[in-house]
């Protein structure tokens, strides 16, 4: 241990770099991250926000990962700074939506785009005559995707900045329809981060953590409708400004933790107890810092999550859990000092089993993307649930049991701070030869149970229902 609570680990440093890997990686203002399959190809594209910039998708060419955004989904005369995918049709192919914003809070002359594949070509839902009322023109931040019925088909929450936040459904005519205001979820606060999966009920749950005012926690009732219930649970953290905000087990008590970054303020760690979240952050993570986005994920396959702060302006930070407690890890060249993060996400786009670390920045300069990855030789099961009509199902819960251990991952329905994690949950195994179980819970409270499923492979699980 050094003398600033660094922890090094004794053979590296716990990334290495392998940025080399993105072609024609240009210097822009870039925001938030979604991992999706846009061409349905089994393979998923890194979706990056570019602000006044083309948006850039990134897909595996071998070992490069090359842009093929063009068209409608580089629309460069845009300010994009969210995204999110979501099946809002019931078409098994996600749509995606892009959150653009052009003025700090209020109505902005951009407004988002709901980006479908139809009749071979993207189209952008918002842009058809029935729906042109409808449109958000409010300074978004982030977009979730939720399945708040169970029954396959996604909406879309938009947590706007001094605007109301938007919830768009398809109707049965396959109309656009903002639901907000009938579910009472059209609040006019400072929105700033979305996190959607079961927190206290068996469906999909929100956390949305704001800025100037208190958080947000809608609990569904079981019937698609939602309360709020922020007060009841702790979580109001009122004066405090949130940014990105993540969910893992903290403690290994097969529960999920919340996780978030306040914006040069104490940072949270919501380890949920009785019913109730209560604060257990220790110093060194509570430590305020300019923060954007906060992932959770074993990125080094050793079967514990770590805790990624990515910051602007100031150095990124990794916590681990060593010997019960949570310490800082030297991070190399992703503690990039000198870096104006903004989004970042994660996904195992070379299908070895490890996740690659994109980190985009922005804002205050033009910068390039950066890339990194863990080297280990742990092992490792990844699980993909999908809904009724073959989509992911994103906001399900996947249990595994392994030697008298639970582990518990949320598939990433739109988190951290404007962007979207892979819909997978990865699962480091380190040493450990087997599992004994893995336990899916949908989006409708169904569980099932699949039995000593084999290790070291990626496993698309169907809807059993």
């Amino acid at each position: 241990m050094r003398a600033n609570g660094t922890h090094r680990l004794t053979s590296q440093l716990f990334f290495r770099e392998i940025t080399h890997l993105i072609e024609d990686n240009s210097e822009q203002l870039n925001y938030g991250i979604a991992i999706i399959d846009i061409d349905t190809d089994d393979e998923f594209e890194a979706v990056v926000m570019g602000f006044g910039y083309p948006n850039v998708i990134l897909k595996r060419d071998g070992e490069k990962l090359v842009n093929v955004a063009t068209g409608l989904l580089s629309d460069e005369e845009m300010n994009a700074i969210g995204v999110a995918g979501g099946d809002i049709d019931g078409d098994g192919q996600e749509e995606i939506y892009f959150l653009n914003t052009g003025t700090v809070g209020g109505e902005n002359q951009f407004s988002d785009r709901l980006i479908s594949f139809e009749n071979a070509k993207f189209i952008d839902l918002f842009e058809l005559s029935i729906h042109k009322n409808i449109r958000n023109v409010g300074a978004g931040r982030s977009v979730a995707c939720i399945d708040r019925t169970g029954d396959g088909q996604y909406g879309f929450f938009i947590a706007n900045y001094a605007s109301p936040m938007k919830y768009y459904e398809m109707d049965n005519n396959n109309y656009l329809r903002d639901i907000a205001p009938e579910l009472g979820m059209n609040m006019v606060t400072g929105g700033r981060s979305l996190i959607a999966f079961p927190i206290h009920s068996d469906k999909t749950d929100l956390f949305a953590g704001n800025e100037m005012g208190a958080n947000y926690l809608f609990i569904n009732q079981g019937n698609g409708q939602f309360t709020e219930m922020a007060k009841r649970f702790g979580v109001q953290d009122t004066y405090e400004d949130v940014r990105g905000v993540s969910a893992l087990d903290v403690n290994g008590d097969g529960v999920l933790d919340l996780v978030y970054g306040n914006w040069n303020g104490p940072h949270r760690m919501f380890v949920k107890i009785n019913d109730k979240f209560v604060n257990q952050a220790p110093p060194n993570l509570a430590e305020p810092s300019a923060i954007r986005t906060v992932i959770a994920a074993d990125l080094d396959n050793d079967g514990d999550d770590e805790i990624f702060f990515n910051n602007i302006n100031q150095p990124n930070r990794l916590f681990k859990r060593i010997d019960g407690e949570w310490r800082r890890v030297e991070l190399g060249t992703a503690t990039e000092p000198n870096g104006y993060g903004t989004g970042a996400a994660v996904w195992d786009y070379d299908s070895d089993g490890t996740l690659e670390l994109l980190v985009s920045h922005g804002e205050l300069e033009p910068q390039a993307l950066s890339l990194y990855k863990s080297v280990n030789c742990n092992n490792w099961i990844r699980i993909m649930p999908l809904t009724q009509y073959g989509a992911p199902a994103r906001g399900s819960l996947v249990r595994l049991r392994a030697k008298n251990q639970i582990k518990i991952k949320h598939i990433d329905a739109g988190s951290s701070y404007l962007g979207q994690m892979e819909p997978v949950a990865h699962f480091g195994l380190g040493k450990l030869s087997q599992v004994d179980e893995i336990e899916i819970q949908w989006p409708n409270g169904m569980r099932k149970s699949y039995p000593t499923l084999e290790i070291n492979t990626f496993h698309r699980i169907d809807f059993p229902f």
